[in-house]
């Protein structure tokens, strides 16, 4: 069931849990994720960066894809299809492809050029009844061509954005995009903290999920944290699979080398990622 992502983290944040948005690739992906979601019973979130969507060769495609899987396969729990780290031209590009949901990421810009465009934005949004999640700081990596140094928000910030009437902000917090390295200093729940205080009752976003120990997990959703971003485990858990799978030679057997053979490994390694990080965030039985 395609909706906006606003009333699942109202009560995501409300309840003390986290809702999981999962970046989709291809079919395989898509399919995993939604099919993990509705044996849950959990809400969740497809993530697509202009990357992923430029790969499968456009916003309308990921989004009529979407609607005809989630129609096909009978998903009854609530799923937002939401453009991840968009540029302005790249929202504007999703909301007219069928997205339910957008992020604008401005973090990059001069917090007064920031604001413009975010206001500009959740009227559009809001008007089409879409969800618009923000960006204050930075996540640390790079994600499709997007860099940043990891820089903690400024709470101040935070509050400017989140009281244009953003659904949701991703506040930076050290956290990173990738593999975090060994020499990784942790999450700042002192900014957590204070940009929690700062935006009452509004639900955050953490990127860069991969890696952050199960503790930080529970902490950061203690501090109105409602969204949590994961690519990079269901990516490895793919490829780890996938190759067992030809390092075994099992491609080499029978019709081993079918695409539907060869990639159901892969397949099945992201429903239990996926599983695994809905058990851990909590969502499980929430839709």
């Amino acid at each position: 069931m395609l909706v906006s992502a606003t009333e699942m983290l109202q009560k995501a944040r409300a309840g003390k849990y986290a809702v999981g948005q999962f970046n989709i690739n291809n079919l395989e992906w898509t399919k995993a994720i939604l099919l993990t979601a509705q044996e849950l019973n959990s809400p969740v979130i497809l993530g697509v960066s202009e990357g992923a969507g430029k790969y499968m060769t456009g916003f309308n495609t990921v989004a009529a894809m979407v609607k005809a899987m989630d129609e096909s396969l009978g998903i009854t729990v609530p799923v937002a299809l939401h453009l991840d780290h968009g540029s302005y031209e790249g929202c504007y590009k999703c909301i007219k492809a069928g997205f339910t949901s957008i992020m604008f990421d401005g973090s990059h810009f001069p917090i007064d050029e920031n604001v413009a465009k975010t206001t500009e934005l959740v009227n559009v949004a809001h008007g089409l009844g879409l969800s618009i999640e923000a960006e204050v700081g930075s996540i640390g990596g790079e994600e499709d061509g997007v860099v940043g140094a990891g820089e903690c928000a400024d709470p101040n910030e935070c509050k400017m954005i989140a009281d244009l009437g953003v659904d949701f902000l991703a506040a930076g917090i050290g956290n990173i995009h990738g593999k975090y390295p060994e020499n990784w200093a942790g999450l700042s729940f002192e900014t957590l903290a204070a940009v929690n205080e700062k935006v009452g009752d509004m639900p955050l976003v953490l990127h860069g999920g991969t890696g952050i120990p199960d503790d930080m997990i529970a902490k950061a959703i203690s501090l109105g944290v409602a969204k949590i971003n994961v690519n990079t485990e269901c990516q490895l858990s793919f490829q780890e699979a996938t190759r067992a799978y030809i390092e075994a030679g099992k491609d080499q057997q029978g019709k081993g080398f079918d695409p539907r053979k060869l990639l159901a490994p892969g397949f099945e390694a992201i429903k239990a990622k996926v599983k695994e990080k809905m058990e851990l965030f909590g969502s499980v039985n929430k839709a």
